[in-house]
């Protein structure tokens, strides 16, 4: 279908980028290579490792990047481009090449998800659209595909619409959550544009506009035989809701031959109310009743209620998984790595901080993940030179990029590099997936990944290490920049 939040995105972007650009141009540097890449350097929520999401709205982006009449007329109006700048954008051809991590895969700091690289105008140009979009779904899918853990196999639905900050953020952080794990969406916009399953029950409002609460269920259930999930926490969930529940279950679906799907509860001590709710519809004949639970809900509230024997079947999860509440930004940069010279000559760039962490990697790169052939399990991240090979016949040496006394020799191994090919002299040349088979892909891909890499509480610190000849540009670097 048709994109209805299609729209020309070049103006997004932060006013120094344009200004760059002018300055650039103006100094007969605008057409010189250069490479950025995109990075994080801390996993949200203190986790071990982040979703990678966002890149189908970046190959979007790319494609329809141009300069309206209206643009250059504003860029005119600030009084500080030449005319002969603003003929350059008027003209202006994406044909950078661009790399990246696929959609759904495990990603971990440090190392490059997105690589551009092209003309320095372009490849400097696109960064604050770039970020802005692998940023917020990045850190929703990580969301998700936390909370889907801690729901040990239960359905986890997406609830958000309504708290997410914006229409985009609703919209897309909806994609990015079913990519992350969730099961179904409440927003209908997301439901239609990326064929995410939609789900939704009843509002209070439902119940108090009826004249008493069995209208209301009654109602409700003739209206949804086969989808009857009833809100049962209006008054008393015990004392009304539950009670009224099961008397329409029993007078109006059961003539029909229908089974309820289920209840919900929104407030109160959802894992006491869950328990008593189980043993009361199992008596009354209906074991196959599930129970729903929701109310600002997120991985450790879920964890905790069913580590206290919570007797909930699904979970409705909104504000703190749309905004990612408990860490909302994910932090990602957007560095130059490296530029070439007029002979073609990669020359590698630096930035360098008092703050280690903050020191980047140098040179055209790409990514390589690390697999035991037994047990299929990642075992590290190696980000080499871009023209460099990993010869997986052979046992391969790993060490820690800091303290590089941590060594270990890898054995029966395969090699795989994650950074895939995207953009082609500005022609987009990766398949177009649905969110149904990143839905997947992240399931199947975070299984790779080892228990205690996986867990919320001090996460084991999966490796990403450099190449032997990486790691000695970087050293090399650090020596002349001294």
């Amino acid at each position: 279908m048709s994109n209805p939040f299609s729209r020309n995105l070049t103006m997004l972007t932060d006013f120094y980028e344009i200004t760059m650009a002018n300055g650039y141009f103006c100094e007969n540097m605008g057409e010189a290579e250069a490479s950025f890449d995109i990075f994080f350097r801390r996993p949200p929520d203190n986790g071990g490792f982040a979703i990678m999401a966002g890149l189908d709205q970046v190959i979007d982006y790319l494609e329809n990047l141009h300069f309206s009449e209206s643009d250059i007329e504003f860029l005119r109006s600030t009084g500080i481009f030449s005319e002969r700048f603003l003929d350059y954008l008027a003209n202006f051809k994406f044909c950078c090449d661009v790399w990246a991590v696929p959609e759904g895969m495990p990603i971990f700091p440090s190392e490059p998800i997105v690589t551009v690289k092209g003309p320095m105008i372009q490849a400097q140009f696109v960064e604050t659209a770039l970020l802005l979009t692998v940023s917020h779904q990045t850190l929703i899918a990580t969301k998700s595909n936390r909370i889907k853990r801690a729901a040990n196999g239960r359905a986890v639905m997406e609830f958000g619409a309504r708290r997410a900050q914006g229409y985009d953020g609703a919209v897309y952080g909806a994609r990015a959550a079913y990519i992350g794990g969730c099961d179904s969406t409440s927003c209908v916009t997301a439901g239609k544009m990326f064929d995410i399953p939609v789900s939704g029950t009843m509002a209070h409002s439902w119940v108090q506009m009826f004249q008493n609460e069995y209208d209301a269920f009654e109602a409700y259930a003739r209206n949804y035989p086969d989808g009857c999930v009833l809100l049962i926490d209006t008054y008393n969930v015990l004392k009304s809701g539950l009670p009224n529940a099961i008397k329409v279950f029993d007078n109006v679906l059961a003539p029909m031959g229908k089974r309820p799907l289920g209840v919900r509860i929104d407030s109160g001590d959802i894992t006491y109310l869950s328990k008593k709710i189980r043993k009361v519809l199992d008596e009354a004949g209906y074991p196959d009743c599930k129970i729903v639970a929701s109310n600002s809900l997120d991985e450790y509230i879920i964890r905790d209620m069913l580590g206290q024997g919570a007797r909930i079947d699904s979970f409705g999860v909104g504000e703190r998984l749309i905004t990612s509440s408990l860490s909302p930004v994910l932090g990602g940069v957007y560095k130059l790595s490296a530029v070439w010279d007029d002979g073609g000559n990669m020359i590698p760039k630096i930035k360098l901080s008092e703050n280690v962490e903050k020191i980047t990697i140098p040179a055209f790169k790409k990514v390589w993940r690390l697999y035991d052939r037994e047990s299929g399990k990642a075992i590290a991240d190696v980000i080499t030179h871009f023209d460099e090979e990993i010869d997986d016949t052979k046992p391969y040496e790993i060490f820690d990029p800091e303290h590089t006394w941590k060594r270990k020799t890898v054995t029966d191994f395969y090699a795989k590099v994650i950074t895939a090919r995207v953009f082609e002299r500005g022609k987009c040349v990766y398949p177009r997936y649905t969110v149904a088979q990143l839905h997947d892909y992240c399931r199947e891909q975070t299984e790779t990944l080892w228990d205690e890499v996986r867990r919320f509480e001090n996460p084991h610190s999966y490796y990403v290490d450099l190449s032997q000849k990486l790691w000695d540009t970087k050293q090399k670097l650090l020596s002349e920049h001294k």
